[in-house]
């Protein structure tokens, strides 16, 4: 007997498991300071800049060797753990970003800053593959919701991070950084309770099924799932690219077309972080409801229209449409994350550091050529070549309409 996922409204996955929601909580405020913390090292560029008189290369440099090592590694880390578990392996990766910071806040050199934020692109990669597992585990055949709730964690850790160090670090020096390594060592705290919890899980399972993880089947041929992948990886690409110009280059733009002043620009950024936020949310829910890959389409081309307006318009619309496309682009992600999951269902920690990995990715590569690009032209061009990006949401229309079989 099989029961469409795609094609039609569903209320959850098939699932004889309640949602566990006190692990779903701890998962996401886990996310939230895991983000948080990730956000201290983009935020204190001014800072180090200045300490250490760094040119644009180094700070590029800063951003490579942290998005390297927090992307990179998560396929791997994911591949491993899918064939062995490690329950208390969170943990630890936080405790690579505790130390990370530590080392930020006491380097005193170029190459000591660069050790630092590779420990914390370390902990970072082992956090995402394995705590997306965990959410996975948790929802309780609400996959969609649960991987909301665990994003909406580090969206809102992501959006806090740089006013806390703008607060905390920028009018007292760089050794204040070490203030959020109490952040680090709370969600290790969290995180080992996680860690409890995961192992029972993984014995629990063992004994009632003799595996893991319980494997349901979409009969699709190997052919097309690596075709998927590969059509969901284009997508992310397109939001990413888009989310690097806006979190990159959004207050830059204001400044230059509409002459706000910096502190302005700040708060305009920060509105819609909170949009990418209260989008991250909704995007999971919908899915569970209405089809994964309509929320795709709905989410990656149904920006589009806002996107290509928003260059060309005045300041008050172009605030407004912000805030639309970020509530609407962000609800992509835990769609697609879920629908890639469903593809290889027995592949949960490699999908899930696959495509965050690759978002991360994205993103920095994103941001740096983005930046090269307003450099030889000027950032309202940028804002006109990236307008187009959402466009590339037609290629949801190849996806397959996922059908499990058991």
């Amino acid at each position: 007997m099989s029961e469409a996922i795609e094609d039609k409204p569903r209320t959850a996955a098939p699932s004889a498991e309640s949602t566990v929601y006190p692990i779903l909580f701890t998962i996401s405020f886990a996310h939230l300071l895991n983000d948080l913390v990730q956000s201290v090292i983009p935020a204190v560029y001014p800072l180090l800049k200045e300490n250490y008189l760094l040119s644009l290369t180094q700070i590029g440099m800063i951003t490579l060797t942290f998005q390297a090592t927090a992307s990179l590694l998560q396929p791997f880390v994911g591949y491993f753990t899918d064939k062995k578990p490690q329950p208390f392996s969170l943990a630890v990766g936080m405790g690579f970003s505790l130390l990370g910071l530590l080392v930020l806040a006491s380097a005193n050199s170029f190459w000591v800053i660069l050790a630092s934020v590779a420990l914390v692109g370390m902990g970072s990669s082992v956090f995402h593959p394995e705590s997306s597992r965990v959410a996975y585990l948790a929802s309780g055949g609400r996959r969609g919701f649960a991987q909301s709730v665990f994003q909406i964690g580090g969206n809102v850790g992501s959006a806090i991070g740089p006013l806390l160090v703008a607060l905390v670090v920028m009018p007292y020096g760089q050794g204040n950084v070490r203030w959020f390594a109490l952040g680090a060592l709370l969600a290790i705290l969290a995180l080992s309770r996680v860690g409890y919890w995961y192992r029972a899980n993984i014995e629990k399972r063992k004994a009632s099924v003799g595996k893991t993880f319980t494997i349901v089947k979409h009969g699709l041929s190997p052919g097309r799932v690596k075709a998927s992948i590969a059509i969901l990886l284009v997508l992310i690409f397109s939001k990413y690219f888009y989310m690097a110009c806006m979190t990159s280059y959004f207050t830059f733009f204001l400044i230059e077309k509409f002459g706000v002043p910096v502190a302005t620009s700040q708060i305009y950024l920060f509105i819609f972080l909170a949009a990418i936020a209260a989008g991250t949310y909704l995007g999971g829910p919908l899915g569970d409801k209405y089809g994964r890959k309509y929320i795709i389409w709905a989410s990656i081309l149904g920006s589009a229209p806002f996107t290509l307006l928003l260059p060309h318009l005045g300041l008050g619309w172009v605030i407004a449409l912000s805030v639309v496309i970020g509530v609407v682009l962000a609800s992509a992600f835990s769609a697609i994350l879920v629908y890639a999951q469903e593809l290889l269902p027995g592949r949960i920690g490699m999908i899930s550091g696959l495509f965050f990995g690759f978002a991360f990715g994205m993103g920095g590569l994103g941001s740096a050529l983005l930046g090269k690009l307003a450099d030889l032209t000027d950032i309202q061009f940028v804002f006109w070549v990236c307008s187009f990006l959402p466009l590339l949401g037609l290629v949801t229309w190849m996806l397959p309409n996922l059908k499990e079989t058991r």
